[in-house]
């Protein structure tokens, strides 16, 4: 068994930590290597009922929500206690999701945790209250005040692929709000969330109830629980719209408020005039992280006339792919997270060559590396948009390469989606690519390189990839309720 100094595999109630009350653990197990490296409580209804019931008392009952001060001090606490601790974090990370370890000095880690100041920073700064002015109604005249006030209890239900961004961009906001949480991490990476429970237990003042823990290996049995909870008063969630779908319908049953960042299918269109050799090799980094990414742009379209010229570039930079363990920081690709999703991904590939698409690059489980749920680094040609591997997410280390006719031909391709998440435009003219951006269904776009990713971008996307943002002002907004309050003008 791998050496880490300080997992915690115990769920965090009301300001403690404790262990199922049955008894039951589960396994957590590295992806990379196919061995278990700890062991997690297994939370079921009794241990969510409890959580919920913390939460609940803890906003009902203390000043959590009222007190602005006392949370800034208290996030201020988190981001210090989350520095400290991140080394350990690293080592975690690394093992327990798969994620290379290169992109623990990013989004996987060191700078997620950095932008936890500028939710604090927001805090210091934020008006909870402002005044409309005077308006006359039925002859009397009265000012009005709008409030912001926090939504109550939040159940956040987070998956595996990113933990601790995701964990991190709900949990920070939401406090910061004025909420208290019921954190139901995923059971492929549990230890994410209760290594942020002990930071709060061992660095801040955050009160018991406010942030809660349960671990579960079937996420079903406790999740439903917390979605249909009349106690809870909203919900957080990111995963696949298919879950996203049946947890907006269990919130239905008591209306809870709902955010929902689900899947993507992005493209990333390249028009007519772009210089490809310069912009074709970067489509390779959907393989990062083994492609476990929502917004990663898995949909590339080319103009048709320089179909086979793309190709020959994209082979050549899939050739060059640097995939396998983890802990390597030359590796960009790590292994899938379980045997299913390894599965689930060559599955498929198998789909698209059955439709007719074939395989340029890759395509199978590597030869080389019979421990653990890799799967080669894949290019497929010859995709049509109306197959499968481009309808659907895959979730793994696959482009896709779809020809297209010009700037209203890509735009349709583009937007012959349910989902609607992100995207990307290339083109030798700025204004030509802008004006493609600005036609796509989606809620996040790359133009020309740009990064649209930050602690300040509202994240989210149109269609079936989701309902609000997340991150921002309007993320942090999303943790909100609005109450408006009428009073007597004053006499002149």
């Amino acid at each position: 068994m791998a050496d880490f100094s300080r997992p915690e595999g115990r769920m965090y109630i009301d300001g403690r930590f404790v262990e199922a009350r049955s008894g039951a653990r589960f396994p957590n197990v590295n992806p990379a290597t196919e061995e278990v490296i700890g062991e997690v409580a297994d939370g079921g209804p009794e241990e969510m009922h409890a959580a919920i019931a913390a939460a609940r008392r803890a906003f009902d009952e203390t000043s959590w929500s009222t007190d602005v001060a006392l949370r800034k001090r208290c996030l201020e606490q988190l981001q210090q206690g989350l520095e400290k601790e991140k080394e350990h974090l690293r080592k975690q990370t690394v093992a327990e999701v798969g994620a290379p370890i290169l992109l623990t000095y990013g989004p996987q880690g060191d700078s997620v945790i950095r932008d936890l100041s500028w939710v604090t920073a927001l805090l210091g700064r934020y008006g909870f209250e402002r005044e409309l002015g005077v308006h006359e109604f039925f002859g009397m005249k009265s000012r009005r005040v709008v409030r912001k006030e926090a939504t109550g209890v939040v159940g956040c239900i987070t998956p595996w692929n990113f933990p601790l961004q995701v964990n991190l961009a709900k949990v920070g906001p939401a406090l910061a709000a004025g909420n208290t949480i019921v954190l139901k991490p995923a059971p492929d990476t549990p230890w994410n969330a209760t290594f942020i429970a002990k930071v709060v237990a061992e660095h801040t003042d955050i009160p018991p109830g406010v942030f809660n823990v349960v671990t579960s290996r079937d996420p079903a049995r406790v999740g439903e629980i917390l979605c249909g909870d009349p106690r809870v008063d909203m919900l957080s969630f990111t995963g696949s719209t298919a879950v996203g779908r049946r947890i907006m319908a269990m919130g239905a049953e008591t209306v809870k408020k709902v955010f929902l960042e689900l899947g993507g299918k992005s493209a990333n269109i390249v028009l007519d005039d772009a210089n490809l050799a310069a912009v074709l090799p970067g489509a390779s980094m959907v393989c990062m992280h083994g492609g476990q990414g929502c917004a990663i742009t898995t949909r590339l379209l080319v103009p048709r006339r320089r179909y086979d010229e793309a190709i020959a570039i994209l082979e050549q930079a899939f050739r060059a792919v640097k995939y396998g363990d983890p802990a390597d920081p030359q590796n960009i690709q790590g292994p899938q997270i379980n045997r299913r999703q390894q599965d689930r991904v060559l599955g498929y590939i198998e789909k698209g060559i059955q439709e007719g698409a074939r395989v340029v690059v890759g395509g199978k489980r590597p030869a080389h590396l019979p421990k653990g749920f890799f799967v080669e680094p894949t290019l497929l040609r010859d995709v049509r948009n109306d197959m499968i591997v481009a309808q659907e997410e895959i979730f793994g280390p696959v482009l896709v390469v779809i020809a297209h006719d010009g700037d209203d031909d890509a735009v349709r391709i583009a937007n012959d989606s349910l989902y609607g998440l992100s995207g990307m435009v290339t083109s030798a003219s700025e204004e030509r690519a802008l004006a493609v951006a600005r036609r796509l269904r989606t809620g996040t776009v790359g133009v020309n390189g740009g990064m649209w990713f930050a602690p300040d971008s509202p994240f989210g996307g149109y269609k079936q990839s989701g309902v609000g943002r997340e991150m921002g002002l309007e993320g942090f907004e999303e943790y909100l309720q609005t109450k408006t309050i009428g009073l007597p003008a004053p006499k002149a």
